[in-house]
């Protein structure tokens, strides 16, 4: 199917940096004019960095002259001021102008566009002087499932030259890296390897294997023949370095090699660069691609975030034991490159295929790149581990925090295994004897988390995560293994060792002290808080009926059932749900007058405004955008009713009068400034007309934060609420537009925020996807019903492809792995009874119609389906 990706030019090229890099691995952005910024490839943030005089540059020979010779770059964005360096030398920054490193003021194209679709990204160049049209596409290897491949610590460019004139041209393009590291010892070299690979290594003999400095870069070809190099540029001072690489550049011919001995000093301001061509010559009208891999290998991590006291434990990172060095990386990235690309590039045609507006493709997509930036680490084992965010030079709030990524759905079904280590590490690391859970990781692991209270939605996400997981991968193994830890977390609500005293009366409902992902605490019932709960406890009553503690899962089951009857009744105002509190009862705060807080010693000093006569921080009457968010993931997780379904469908559509706001003008928002001027949101919380709204409010409450926004729309979406579902997301989308901010960025406490994955919902309620693999089951069941069908992408534990379905037949694809079905459910106008169903190269026998328990609209196999990678189930109306 052709379509046409969405283009960047001109302004809205200034904020993009698309990253480029493994999960776990850190990242190397590329910038909208073609830049490479951001070198996140140390174990840790770096943004607003480049490397040195790292670039790509081309240049076209004919008949043993010089045509044209240019830095493969479009316009430097403004200002021109210049921007502050870290650490930079004292003649620099705001002020001096742009730093000569971004080589802005080398000839570069006048025209440049980008086309991003993550994980892939296209340039293209343009100059009257230059012949033809230079194309850039970037890439690293995104594979649904083979995780291994997805962490691959590297970027992979290919260029491709047209040569549109009637003559013979030589083109070169030309990739330098700069050596990290500056100073002495420097060792930059060249190596031919025997499957004909070139790479320019680039490293330091000034660390010891062990020393978190330790390791280099590699840049890398596969070009056969018209490879040249020069292992270092010309050593001085002032700008020396760069104006003899430019002669040498610009002169016809290749590169001829310049090399320094380690022990040999060079300027201490400058840092080491190297350069590695290749020259192709092209007949008139032909076109040929040069392929580029950077790679990084910096194996040793320590907590510098939050160092320990007692001193640093360096551990190694996961890619340090798949790969030995950086000239390893390349030579895998090429050697592989065929395979790693066409896979990449399956899963980005099913993606994109799918029939779903170009908002939510976008979102979905755009957010997966946060797996491959620096908010994101793989330990030793490979286990994931991830920050919120990050800030500019270090992480954003450690700790795989459970409350924020509760809201990140890409992983689960992208790649369950790491998703499920997420839940191995918090079960045996964050549990503490008196079933509190830490929501945070400390790392190295096995360090102390501290004393700090336990937080609702942390934890009992946490149990709604494990039941989650264990659905998509259907492993009881894994499960029993962590039912314990499980079960604490639930127990742990009317536990007398609770010193917040959740649910103290047991009655299913939170009433005591409540932690929660905006920071603070809110006191007394409120449904969003008691509906993690509520859908908690439903969820491990499934899990122990499952196991066969019937006496407990009826335990948990009635307290659902008592909780839910409570909920419904005494938090629905008639418009939506809110919080039961008196907002002037001290007495609410002295209760838990002890245990410090975020801010103050106690609950008194940090919650008692003197002045206005009233508890700070809460709801109360207000329409908060997570009073409905266990009902969405409930019906992400299968869990079924957590709200009585009119009433939330009654909030919905008044969270969406109330929050939703066309534009910001109006706004008085004395927090953070997600959303500006004519932009569009739906904020935290609002009070509407007739409602009280407390003196000091909700934290955050006037912002616009995308990850709570997605989950609001797509509970709309998931509820019929289409158009406002997607008017939510278009104004996300429209935020992030390349101009005002980067596309691949999406903001909250830092940049690359985890929570913003939570778009990938939206394809999970625009497929009504559905999935239970303990029965063998999978479903789709669209919200929507395009003219020519419904075609949408899906990913479960073992396998992933497409599904496609029209008014009279449809198809299951996989693409990759292997799945074994027992039943598929589709919409109510598929029934078993006037169902054919085939598979090329096997006998597909259905249940028949009668035997099915219950009557299902949808296929049931007589005997399990095993669907293996390129194999396809078909059926139709007979």
């Amino acid at each position: 199917m052709s379509r046409t990706w969405r283009t960047y030019a001109g302004n809205q090229t200034r904020e993009i940096s698309f990253p480029l890099g493994g999960i776990g691995t850190g990242s190397i952005g590329l910038a909208g004019n073609g830049r490479l910024v951001d070198w996140e490839i140390f174990n840790a943030p770096n943004k607003r960095s480049f490397n040195g005089y790292s670039h790509f540059a081309v240049k076209a020979e004919a008949d043993g002259r010089l045509l044209d010779a240019r830095v493969l770059n479009g316009d430097f964005p403004s200002p021109y001021m210049g921007q502050p360096l870290r650490g930079g030398p004292l003649h620099s920054g705001y002020g001096y102008g742009p730093e000569n490193n971004t080589m802005a003021g080398m000839p570069h194209f006048r025209g440049h566009t980008f086309q991003g679709e993550f994980p892939l990204a296209k340039m293209t160049f343009e100059d009257t002087n230059f012949p033809g049209t230079v194309r850039l596409q970037a890439f690293n290897p995104f594979i649904p499932l083979n995780d291994a491949d997805s962490s691959l610590p590297c970027a992979l460019f290919e260029v491709r030259f047209d040569n549109p004139l009637a003559y013979p041209v030589t083109y070169t393009a030309a990739l330098t890296a700069s050596n990290p590291k500056a100073g002495q010892r420097i060792v930059n070299r060249y190596a031919k390897d025997e499957a004909g690979l070139h790479t320019l290594k680039l490293g330091s003999e000034a660390h010891q294997a062990d020393d978190p400095s330790y390791g280099d870069i590699s840049i890398a070809t596969d070009a056969g023949e018209g490879v040249s190099y020069q292992e270092f540029w010309y050593r001085g001072g002032w700008c020396d370095n760069l104006e003899m690489y430019w002669r040498d550049f610009t002169e016809a011919g290749p590169f001829r090699n310049r090399t320094y001995a380690s022990e040999q000093a060079h300027h201490p301001r400058h840092k080491d660069n190297g350069t590695l061509a290749v020259r192709i010559t092209l007949a008139p009208g032909a076109s040929e691609r040069v392929r580029f891999v950077l790679g990084w290998h910096y194996p040793n991590v320590y907590n510098s975030w939050n160092p320990e006291p007692e001193g640093r434990t360096i551990w190694r990172n996961y890619y340090a034991g798949q790969f030995v060095d950086s000239a390893a990386v390349a030579s895998y990235a090429l050697s592989q490159w065929d395979r790693l690309l066409a896979e990449t590039e399956k899963f980005h045609e099913a993606l994109f295929g799918s029939t779903l507006p170009e908002e939510v493709l976008e979102a979905v997509s755009a957010n997966l790149s946060v797996l491959k930036s620096p908010t994101s680490l793989r330990l030793t084992d490979g286990s994931f581990y991830g920050f919120e965010g990050c800030i500019e030079d270090v992480g954003s709030c450690e700790g795989s925090c459970t409350h924020v990524w509760n809201y990140a759905y890409a992983m689960p079904f992208l790649f369950p295994a790491l998703e499920r280590s997420m839940r191995d590490l918090d079960f045996k690391y964050n549990a503490r004897a008196d079933g509190s859970m830490a929501f945070r990781l400390m790392l190295p692991l096995g360090r102390d988390p501290g004393p700090f209270r336990a937080c609702v939605d942390g934890q009992m996400g946490g149990v709604i995560k494990a039941y989650r997981d264990w659905k998509i991968s259907g492993d009881d193994v894994w499960l029993r293994k962590n039912w314990p830890a499980i079960r604490q977390s639930i127990e742990y609500a009317w536990s007398e060792s609770n010193p917040d005293k959740w649910d103290a009366d047991r009655d299913g409902v939170i009433e005591g002290r409540q932690h929660h992902t905006l920071d603070m605490e809110l006191f007394g019932p409120n449904a969003w808080l008691t509906g993690f709960y509520l859908a908690a406890l439903k969820a491990a009553s499934e899990i122990a009926a499952y196991l066969g503690e019937e006496a407990l899962s009826a335990e948990y089951g009635e307290l659902f059932r008592r909780g839910k009857a409570w909920t419904d009744t005494h938090l629905y105002n008639g418009r939506y749900y809110i919080q039961s509190i008196d907002l002037t009862d001290r007495s609410l705060l002295e209760q838990f007058d002890t245990g410090g807080s975020l801010f103050g010693d106690n609950a008194v000093s940090a919650y008692w405004n003197d002045e206005a006569g009233e508890i700070k921080y809460q709801i109360g009457e207000g329409c908060g955008i997570d009073q409905l968010v266990a009902q969405w993931h409930a019906n992400l997780c299968g869990l079924g009713e957590i709200f009585d379904p009119e009433q939330a469908r009654h909030a919905l559509r008044e969270l969406y009068v109330s929050n939703f706001k066309a534009h910001m003008r109006d706004e008085a928002n004395a927090w953070r400034l997600f959303a500006l001027n004519d932009e569009g949101g739906l904020v935290i919380c609002s009070w509407p007309e007739g409602s009280l709204r407390p003196a000091v409010p909700l934290t955050y409450a006037s912002e616009t934060m995308t990850g709570f926004e997605y989950q609001a729309a797509c509970h709309m979406i998931q509820e019929g609420m289409l158009e406002e579902g997607l008017q939510i997301v278009r104004a996300i989308r429209d935020r992030y537009d390349g101009e005002k901010r980067n596309p691949w960025n999406e903001v909250e406490c830092g940049s690359n925020y985890a929570r913003s994955m939570a778009s990938y919902s939206l394809l999970l309620a625009y497929s009504g996807f559905s999935f239970d693999m303990t029965k063998g089951e999978i479903g789709f069941r669209p919200v929507t019903m395009p003219e020519g069908g419904f075609r949408t992408f899906w990913s479960i534990d073992g396998a992933w492809g497409t599904f496609e379905l029209t008014a009279a037949q449809g198809v299951l694809r996989v693409i990759g792995g292997s799945l074994t079905l027992k039943r598929l459910g589709l919409p109510e106008t598929w029934r078993l009874s006037t169902v054919h169903a085939a598979a090329e190269g096997m006998k597909v026998d259905l249940m028949a119609a009668d035997l099915a328990e219950p009557a299902i609209c949808g296929l049931a196999f007589a005997s399990p389906l095993v669907l293996t990678k390129d194999q396809e189930l078909t059926w139709y109306e007979v």
